[in-house]
């Protein structure tokens, strides 16, 4: 990716953080599953780059996610009260990651985002399996959002045509 103007401002954060919009549509399309309105990948994908760029225009996903970026570099420096560096890696104790990252989703898609994210949460496909604990469900949370939109809408331009 080029750290142009015209990207939304979010993904040249996450590109600068290793994190590319081919990453995160990818990651959205090894969960791929027809439905009406989507019934092959390449329809998925351009659904799905085209709802990334409009949601990564979204100042309060751009917080967000953000904020988890943040919150897992002080964890790394053991900043955090009371988050060790055995829980913050190893677990358990910690529960916050994923409660950041069914927020973002929640935010961007509701209850169908919410049980995206557990779709892609238990599985942890392409990109999620490599990012930190925290960062990762953040951005989990931003690919299940915007998988349960192109899911959503293309099932209501289906019905009302």
């Amino acid at each position: 990716m080029n750290d142009n103007a015209s990207s939304p401002p979010l993904l040249r954060y996450l590109w600068r953080n290793g994190i590319t919009l081919d990453d995160l549509v990818n990651t959205a399309l090894e969960l791929f599953a027809p439905h009406p309105g989507v019934e092959t990948r390449e329809k998925a994908e351009a659904l799905l780059r085209e709802e990334f760029l409009r949601i990564l225009s979204d100042v309060n996903v751009s917080c967000l996610e953000i904020a988890c970026f943040c919150l897992e570099k002080e964890a790394k420096e053991g900043n955090v009260p009371g988050l060790t560096k055995e829980i913050f890696t190893r677990g358990p104790g910690m529960v916050a990651d994923e409660i950041l990252g069914m927020a973002i989703a929640n935010y961007i898609a509701g209850s169908r985002g919410i049980f995206e994210y557990v779709r892609f949460d238990q599985r942890k496909p392409g990109i999620l399996k490599k990012l930190g604990p925290i960062v990762n469900d953040a951005i989990g949370g931003l690919i299940a959002g915007v998988s349960a939109n192109v899911y959503t809408k293309a099932l209501e331009r289906k019905s009302f045509t």
